[in-house]
């Protein structure tokens, strides 16, 4: 009997190897030289990459019985999931990898900028003893702000309560009562921002969270404070940041990421109280044996046709054909639930309606929570790690069943409620033999929207003149309206407008637009990060 074959594409520890096992034939190429790599890819059913290899459309199209993509890491940048899921390739990685290196690093940045490790070393170094004027702070009863509490800023929060420090976090997505169970106070951003020490990011990176500490946020700082950020690049505003240490509104930073990598040139390479390193946080060798072990479990579970925990776009395991289509539909109605929250539910039902309930639907209300929490937390999102997070924020999940639906074939709904007692729902359908996506209902309004890439909502009292306001202000911030819908309980009651809009709209844009037509509030959805 054939074996199947495993490509391993870059340098691997040899754990990955063993770990994988004997039941498999093992070849290698060096991936980052494509013209190597295509051909090498054409017959295998699995491939292991680290990030110098670009899983791309090309690679996939190119891949004939290609059926697992697994990336040694956690970062996804160099594979096209997209394609994959497209082509019916399943994509794994190593979600859980890094979490202690990576919490490990931010300490380590934080130690070194208030102890200016880094400038006391060059000039020893350079022959120069400076003793008084790399003079530092102590940790020891001061405050750190912990900019998201995903299991990274956990990790860092357990950690740096052992220096003595008062612990203190921004994360809306984490109940206070969670928070305060880890010996962390809950503040909202500007509390954080006004009384912290030391303030460290452990945040996703999408659309709302890009330029988080930006200029506005770093106006409200000590001028004491020292900035970490070793979760994503853009979180931080780079060149905010180096204005306002250039006016000594910080004092100093640590950075391991930036906006744009690799790079060699950065406002921030200026100052000698910034200590920046080149995206270090994954880079032990023992995050790196976790992460190569990981991903050959799930290519052993992939091939055998079971259940892969860290899965990221389809599921091991029989599902059936009738409920598959559904499964990206769910996860969809899962981010616009959580936009729509801002916040995080304590009771959400996964309600789901017709013909579909005759078999097995629990992967509907996995890949539901996977949308949910996609936007909320630092790492990835599966459908087995979905129920986990959502115990530890406190959200009491419960999968609905009726084989009735009055008016649509089949109905998935996201329904729930939030800790200050506000209900939120979201349904969707399937149209047609195409499996068509539509987006049917949001707050109780009844609307008819295919999902898209950009997506906004408004809810406003009606009255004449809205719509073309909101037209005019997109329009003058170069955003194309691709589509546009309005829902209301009557002439001059409620109303919601949904849209589609061909990019993302920028943060103040929206607020303006909110400003402008007297809205009670308005939500962004970014359905393509």
């Amino acid at each position: 009997m054939t074996k199947p074959v495993v490509l391993i594409a870059e340098e691997l520890s040899p754990a990955t190897v063993d770990a994988l096992g004997p039941d498999f034939e093992i070849r290698k190429v060096d991936g980052a030289d494509r013209t190597a790599l295509l051909p090498a890819i054409v017959d295998v059913d699995a491939i292991l990459v680290r990030s110098a290899t670009k899983v791309d459309a090309e690679a996939i199209a190119a891949a004939k019985k290609l059926k697992v993509i697994a990336r040694a890491g956690v970062g996804l940048d160099n594979v096209d999931v997209k394609a994959a899921t497209q082509a019916g390739v399943m994509v794994v990685n190593a979600p859980t990898s890094n979490i202690t290196s990576a919490a490990e690093l931010a300490i380590g940045l934080l130690l070194a900028t208030a102890r200016n490790i880094a400038p006391a070393d060059k000039a020893l170094k350079g022959g120069e003893w400076k003793r008084s004027k790399y003079s530092g702070v102590e940790l020891y009863e001061k405050t750190v702000g912990i900019v998201g509490l995903g299991r990274i800023g956990v990790l860092v929060a357990q950690r740096l309560s052992s220096f003595g420090m008062n612990v203190i976090a921004y994360d809306p997505y984490v109940p206070a009562a969670r928070a305060a169970q880890m010996g962390v106070r809950s503040v909202s951003l500007d509390q954080l921002l006004e009384e912290s020490d030391f303030i460290t990011v452990h945040l996703p990176k999408t659309p709302e969270t890009v330029g988080l500490i930006g200029e506005a946020a770093l106006r409200k700082v000590k001028p004491s404070v020292r900035v970490i950020n070793a979760a994503r690049g853009g979180i931080v505003d780079e060149h905010a940041l180096a204005l306002a240490l250039k006016e000594g509104r910080v004092a100093g930073a640590g950075i391991d990421v930036f906006a744009s990598e690799p790079t060699t040139e950065s406002p921030l390479f200026d100052f000698e109280s910034v200590v920046v390193t080149p995206h270090l946080g994954a880079s032990t060798d023992e995050a790196q044996e976790k992460a190569g072990v990981s991903v050959a479990r799930s290519v052993r579970l992939a091939l055998a046709g079971e259940l892969v925990p860290d899965a990221v776009n389809v599921k091991g395991g029989a599902i059936a054909e009738d409920v598959r289509p559904g499964i990206p539909l769910a996860e969809k109605l899962g981010r616009i639930f959580t936009a729509l929250a801002g916040g995080v539910a304590t009771q959400l039902d996964v309600e789901v309606r017709g013909e579909i309930t005759a078999h097995d639907v629990k992967i509907l209300e996995l890949a539901a929570l996977k949308g949910v929490f996609a936007d909320v937390v630092e790492d990835p999102v599966s459908y087995v790690n979905a129920p986990v997070i959502a115990g530890d924020r406190g959200v009491e999940v419960r999968l609905v069943t009726d084989e009735e639906s009055s008016d649509y074939r089949n109905l998935v709904t996201l329904r729930g409620v939030l800790a200050d007692g506000r209900s939120v729902s979201v349904s969707g359908t399937l149209s047609g033999p195409k499996h068509v996506e539509k987006i049917v209902e949001v707050l109780g309004y009844d609307i008819e929207v295919v999902p898209a890439e950009h997506m906004a909502f408004l809810r406003y009292t009606d009255r004449p003149g809205v719509v073309g306001t909101v037209g005019r202000v997109l329009g003058e911030a170069d955003v194309n309206i691709a589509g546009m819908q309005v829902s209301r309980t009557g002439k001059g009651g409620d109303a919601l407008v949904a849209m589609t809009v061909d990019q993302a709209v920028p943060g103040q844009v929206l607020d303006d637009i909110v400003a402008a037509i007297g809205a009670e509030w308005g939500r962004t959805v970014d359905l393509d990060s």
